[in-house]
């Protein structure tokens, strides 16, 4: 096999996306895509391959920018959010894509590599990964999440949910909220919505423009959709969805501070869901728990329930599993490869 990267004559850009929806691990992180709209936020982008002539086996897309703890170096950090895309159960294939990806970063000076895949955790490839040179770090992305079942029709999947939570969607469509798919001309006010819940929560937001160019980005192709929850009119909620690869993730949700006790964010939470199933998604991601909860999950939630314990209170009642994944691993390029 050889390895090809996005920017050789010959490389396709489309045939990269079919190989990320194809695959088992495929993620929305991996397609060119992200690597489009982080490219406009400050770092480099490249899309590796290992082909057997026209056809791509394994590969990753890299991330690439200085190294923040060494700044006083020329050294650069590369890394693979939800990747690589490769065959885990292979060990040889796993091998030769891990040595390739240290190979070409060594020629573009990076100094680590990080690789973050979209698999549930694993001693046995932690193992492997460990004999090949690498070592847990610090997730990136959420460690810990939640899957929902989407393979069922809309009855099962309100009965699976707690009885509180199937009340409150029910109750929002009562209540005269509903849910439509936003465009272009909606995306300022998801910004402000965005804005809004970032200063009563206490967390960062990324700027207007990132929000846009994502959108821009995905939900042409149906890779996204903004969902807005209105009520006479007035946007109560809003959120961004990803999908790619047979399941979709919620990304980025916002909420007013009017018309909470109408409970918009269960029923777009919801039709998400639906949406999500009506593209051929088998599992929908609620994106991001804390970690205790992947072995503990009926511990209390601590007062006040800060960080990730808040959506976790929310987040708990939609019927879906825990999941664990394997979390971030460094490799130094110098040390091997």
């Amino acid at each position: 096999m050889d390895l090809r990267h996005s920017g050789q004559p010959g490389w396709n850009e489309a045939a990269w996306d079919a190989f990320v929806q194809r695959h088992p691990h495929g993620h929305i992180l991996q397609m060119s895509g992200w690597g489009r709209l982080k490219r406009a936020f400050g770092w480099q982008d490249v899309r590796l391959a290992l082909c057997e002539g026209d056809t791509l086996q394994a590969g990753a897309q890299l991330l690439l920018r200085r190294h923040p703890r060494l700044p006083f170096l020329p050294a650069v950090a590369a890394y693979a959010p939800k990747g690589p895309l490769v065959d885990w159960q292979d060990e040889a294939q796993v091998r030769t894509l891990l040595q390739a990806l240290r190979r070409f970063c060594r020629r573009r000076g990076v100094l680590l590599l990080r690789i973050e895949p979209e698999i549930p955790d694993d001693p046995t490839l932690a193992a492997r990964l460990r004999r090949l040179g690498f070592r847990p770090s610090r997730s990136v992305q959420p460690r810990t999440t939640v899957w929902v079942d989407l393979e069922a029709d809309d009855e099962t999947l309100l009965a699976r949910m707690h009885s509180k939570w199937r009340y409150n969607v029910r109750l929002a469509a009562r209540k005269g909220v509903t849910v439509r798919e936003g465009g272009a001309d909606d995306l300022a006010t998801f910004t402000t919505l965005m804005a809004i819940t970032g200063q009563r929560q206490g967390f960062g937001v990324h700027e207007p423009a990132y929000y846009r160019l994502f959108w821009e980005l995905f939900a042409p192709t149906g890779h996204a959709v903004l969902l807005l929850a209105e009520h006479e009119g007035h946007a109560l909620a809003g959120l961004l969805i990803g999908q790619a690869a047979g399941r979709a993730w919620y990304l980025y949700g916002a909420s007013g501070d009017e018309g909470r006790q109408l409970m918009p964010n269960h029923l777009l939470q919801w039709e998400a869901m639906r949406w999500a199933r009506s593209h051929g998604c088998r599992v929908y991601d609620l994106w991001g728990v804390p970690d205790e909860v992947a072995e503990h999950p009926d511990a209390p939630i601590p007062e006040p329930a800060t960080g990730l314990w808040g959506v976790w209170r929310f987040k708990r009642g939609f019927g879906g599993r825990v999941v664990r994944y394997l979390g971030a691993w460094d490799g130094w390029v110098v040390m091997g490869g």
